[in-house]
């Protein structure tokens, strides 16, 4: 289980799915943002708990930070997918213990131009932050 919160502690995410990647994207808000995400289903593998403001990014996603230290903690989807499922994403860059992830490669993925996920290049969480 990994676990993190905005800076000030007010806003709290839990993630109980295994990962085994992280995911950057270059779309207008994420570089903004500077956000490495994990994917979860919300309230099974990904639980978001504290009072937020939200962000509407166009239809299909709310950008969720922190009203008192704007800390940029999760999206969530506008809309359940398929399966009635919705995808809570939290950013990873407020885990509580970065060394827990510090291993763990990064998909590039180009959500401004081909929408398409990216070649690996074998950086890592570490490589970004240490």
């Amino acid at each position: 289980m990994l676990e993190g919160h905005c800076h000030c502690g007010a806003v709290r995410w839990r993630f109980t799915d295994r990962l085994t990647s992280v995911t950057a994207c270059n779309c207008t808000i994420c570089r903004r943002y500077g956000a490495l995400w994990a994917y979860g289903h919300e309230g099974t593998a990904v639980v978001l708990a504290g009072e937020t403001r939200s962000y509407a990014h166009g239809r299909a996603a709310d950008f969720h930070f922190c009203p008192t230290c704007g800390c940029a903690v999760a999206y969530r989807d506008r809309l359940p997918r398929g399966d009635g499922q919705r995808w809570l994403v939290v950013n990873l860059r407020m885990i509580t213990d970065p060394a827990a992830i510090a291993d763990l490669p990064i998909d590039h993925f180009d959500g401004l131009d081909s929408f398409e996920d990216l070649p690996h290049d074998g950086r890592r969480v570490a490589d970004l932050w240490f």
